[in-house]
């Protein structure tokens, strides 16, 4: 026979904690069965903690992502970077991504937003179901496209206005609007299909098909995680070789190929839910940071042969045929290494938990990124503002860097608001909360 348990002692001066008293009987024994019960209750509040899920059959562990303002800095210089790359002939650009090695600031927005989507939308469909995180999603691309037609309508009025009342009809061409010149109607509908181009509403359009369908790709992430980076790279791998690409108005290629791009947002949700914790012994390793530096090195010398003739007819034309022109409408594989390697390079040397990430200079790029969308959305228009200036007036050095700076400025004054409204708006206990740094675009 099993013997029972020891009878509870009592030592002079010991006094049970309540909980414990409540759990002994009336001859001082412990009720250990009623221990055991709270015992797994605690172990399950544990579990939940660390949102390591068993419901759902679901294999994906969520990790207990804090406030990281790496995010939303990301975000916020890549909003910065698109705006300044959408004004040709700008000096200031010089200072983007894009300009010393294969990717760019496109590639740093879509990979830090299928990131933060997958953080906000995967807590989302755990604790309340598939049916609300689909919801909410199709909710966001709904905005998502609201935003892109109130942009495409002003696009369509102001470029059309602006080249008819400052004889300036290269407008028309250079934001490539020439169909609503030719066939308004038919480009109004095609626009609204998201099947026409207007030059700078290009990765917007990209965002909205890329967050219409992650519903089906996060309820799948969140059962099989590397099946589904897999079936991405495959996607992706089949849209290279069968030039897959989705139809447009008025020739047949996407700015930026959802097939292809699709493979960067997809990587973002992955890394977010469980792939750090997979490649931490990789990126680790010592040998693969004097390797990306290297890969970097190699990036930017290809760049600039590509910017400077001169410079590049000192290659081989294989070797400068390889990289140039840079395939970004594909998202070609060297882009891809590229930003791997800038994002390994990154977080090495600005971890979580770097003091410098709360400096008051890098303020007013976490916010941009905590504003993304309305931040992008002006951008966008500014762009085009700043454009017109520039080509209408002397273009110069000085006029170059005033309406970049005014451009970025505006901006920034835009975020500062929408935050400052948002924060009106809310219950007075949360007025001085932090907003999250995983708000998806």
């Amino acid at each position: 026979m099993v013997a029972a348990p020891p009878p509870f002692r009592r030592t002079a001066g010991f006094h049970p904690h309540p909980f414990t008293q409540s759990r002994l009987g009336a001859r001082g024994r412990l009720d250990y069965d009623s221990l055991h019960r709270c015992v797994l209750r605690a172990d399950e509040v544990c579990a939940l903690n660390f949102y390591e899920t068993r419901f759902m059959d679901i294999k994906a562990v969520v990790a207990a992502h804090g406030r990281d303002l790496r995010i939303d800095l990301a975000r916020g210089i890549a909003n910065w970077f698109i705006f300044l790359d959408h004004i040709p002939n700008n000096i200031v650009n010089w200072i983007t991504l894009r300009n010393y090695g294969f990717s760019g600031a496109a590639d740093l927005f879509i990979f830090v937003t299928g990131y933060a989507a997958a953080i906000v939308y995967a807590r989302m469909m755990l604790e309340r179901g598939f049916i609300v995180g689909a919801t909410r999603l199709f909710k966001r691309a709904w905005q998502l496209y609201a935003a892109y037609v109130v942009l495409f309508v002003i696009y369509a009025v102001a470029i059309t206005d602006v080249a008819a009342r400052y004889a300036a009809p290269e407008l028309i061409y250079e934001f490539n609007v020439t169909g609503l010149v030719d066939h308004p109607v038919r480009t109004l509908i095609y626009g609204l299909l998201l099947e026409a181009r207007p030059l700078n509403l290009d990765i917007l359009q990209l965002c909205i098909v890329l967050i219409a369908s992650f519903p089906a790709v996060l309820w799948l992430m969140l059962r099989k995680p590397d099946l589904t980076l897999a079936a991405s790279v495959v996607l992706y791998g089949a849209a290279h070789a069968f030039e897959w690409t989705p139809p447009s108005f008025p020739d047949e290629r996407w700015y930026f190929n959802p097939y292809d791009w699709q493979l960067l947002f997809v990587f973002g949700a992955w890394m977010a839910l469980g792939g750090t914790e997979k490649c931490r012994a990789v990126f680790k390793a010592r040998i693969l940071l004097p390797v990306a530096i290297a890969y970097l090195a190699f990036a930017l010398v290809m760049t600039m042969a590509g910017r400077f003739p001169e410079f590049g007819r000192t290659f081989p034309a294989w070797l400068f045929d390889a990289f140039n022109p840079n395939d970004r409408a594909n998202l070609a594989p060297y882009r891809i290494v590229h930003f791997i390697a800038v994002a390994l390079v990154a977080t090495r040397f600005v971890s979580k938990d770097w003091r410098g990430l709360e400096w008051p200079v890098f303020k007013p790029l976490v916010v941009c990124g905590e504003q993304s969308l309305a931040v992008f959305c002006a951008g966008v228009f500014l762009s085009f503002v700043g454009h017109f200036v520039l080509t209408t007036g002397s273009g110069s050095l000085l006029a170059q860097i005033f309406v970049s700076s005014a451009g970025i400025a505006m901006m920034t004054l835009v975020a500062y608001y929408i935050s400052w409204s948002k924060r009106q708006d809310a219950p007075a206990e949360l007025r001085h909360r932090k907003p999250s740094a995983d708000a998806v675009f």
